[in-house]
């Protein structure tokens, strides 16, 4: 009988351990833009929309590509690759807008490429300049590329 109750400690212990860990971790959807990699918290995405028809804008800053109707919500997008003063791609139509909801504002970002959902842990640094107000950190990721955190809140406040 103590054989049991120690066998039943021990899986509460490692169920512990388990719910720890989740508990540290934290999903991002990760993309390429101007061969860089970023990652953006899961919670904020709503859907990636390939070959999206946007429609531009007169007198917007140069980083807003423009405005696509998303199922009768009009949505504004801006580019990443502008905001970071980097050249446009020529080819538009191998971009991906990824659609966030910022609290109550829904916004997409023009990217190059959509990569895949990963945990991050909460070894998350700080960025290596206070130049880049729409990134909130950077962390290692197993490949040994650098993975840039987008920091949503201000993306809407700054833009």
């Amino acid at each position: 009988m103590n054989m049991e109750n120690n066998r039943s400690n021990d899986l509460i212990d490692e169920e512990y351990d388990f719910a720890e860990t989740n508990e540290n971790m934290n999903k991002f959807l990760t993309f390429v833009s101007a061969d860089l990699i970023y990652g953006i918290p899961i919670e904020n995405v709503v859907e990636i929309i390939t070959n999206p028809s946007i429609t531009s804008l007169p007198m917007v800053p140069p980083f807003v590509e423009g405005i696509i109707n998303l199922r009768g919500q009009i949505v504004p997008i801006i580019d990443i690759r502008r905001i970071m003063n980097k050249l446009e791609i020529e080819d538009a139509s191998i971009l991906c807008v990824i659609i966030l909801e910022i609290g109550t504002i829904s916004i997409g970002i023009l990217v190059d490429t959509v990569l895949q959902v990963i945990n991050v842990t909460n070894k998350i640094s700080e960025p290596p300049s206070k130049n880049l107000a729409f990134i909130s950190g950077m962390t290692n990721l197993s490949d040994g590329s650098v993975m840039f955190c987008l920091d949503c809140d201000s993306l809407v406040s700054n833009k």
